[in-house]
């Protein structure tokens, strides 16, 4: 687990009021600390103290909160920005940067179906995509007005959660709703997925975090959700 603390001594380099997140990137030989902020990209070594790559963005492209998600696939680390895709390879160069209309808040992925991204914006918007050396847009699900601040994909699901607290789940193939979740007061923050065992974690402005079961009904096909204590 990684805290932020914005009240106590903060690293130089970055104002507490630029700083947008803070994630591990898990790669299969290393572990990274990942700050993002509208100033730019910090990856640090798993202790947080050494710096290990920095990309600034550009002023023009710089606004609060613009780097909101991060990803680490293999080799690779994605990061979700406003103005677009950042892909950054290691050691530690942007290998290509697809830029995407919109504002990309945050980005999911996975390995087990054949559409294995999916980003977000302030709209709802959800776009469906299948990776590669090109970007292929498979599906958009159209927003509500209501921002979406996290997503997860499991077995060709995609888990959204959005501002009114609730967590919808489409097929991402489709983009049919399976269904609707009232699963918080206020707007949910995080949405984290254990994909072998089907749990999705929510956390919410309500100060709640919940642990929900995703099962796929034999009959149906469709996703049956439980909530658990």
């Amino acid at each position: 687990m990684v805290a932020v603390d914005l009240e106590g001594p903060y690293e130089p380099r970055v104002r507490r009021a630029d700083l947008g997140a803070v994630h591990w990137c898990v790669l299969p030989f290393r572990v990274l600390l990942v700050l993002t902020s509208h100033r730019g990209i910090q990856m640090y070594e798993s202790n947080g103290y050494t710096m290990v790559y920095w990309h600034a963005l550009d002023s023009g492209d710089a606004s609060p909160g613009t780097c909101r998600t991060k990803w680490g696939r293999g080799r690779e680390c994605l990061l979700g920005l406003q103005e677009g895709i950042f892909l950054i390879i290691l050691p530690f160069h942007i290998q290509y940067r697809l830029c995407l209309p919109g504002e990309l808040l945050p980005v999911a992925t996975s390995s087990d179906c054949v559409a294995d991204m999916v980003t977000a914006d302030d709209s709802g918007l959800l776009c469906v995509w299948r990776s590669g050396p090109e970007f292929t847009l498979l599906t958009r699900i159209p927003g509500f007005g209501v921002p979406c601040p996290s997503v997860q994909l499991w077995q060709g699901i995609i888990a959204a959660g959005y501002g009114n607290g609730q967590v919808h789940l489409y097929e991402a193939a489709t983009g049919n709703l399976h269904v609707q979740i009232n699963a918080h007061a206020r707007a949910i923050c995080a949405l984290d997925l254990a994909p072998e065992v089907g749990k999705l974690l929510s956390a919410g402005e309500d100060t709640f975090v919940h642990i929900w079961k995703l099962s796929r009904s034999p009959e149906s096909g469709y996703i049956e959700v439980s909530p658990l204590p």
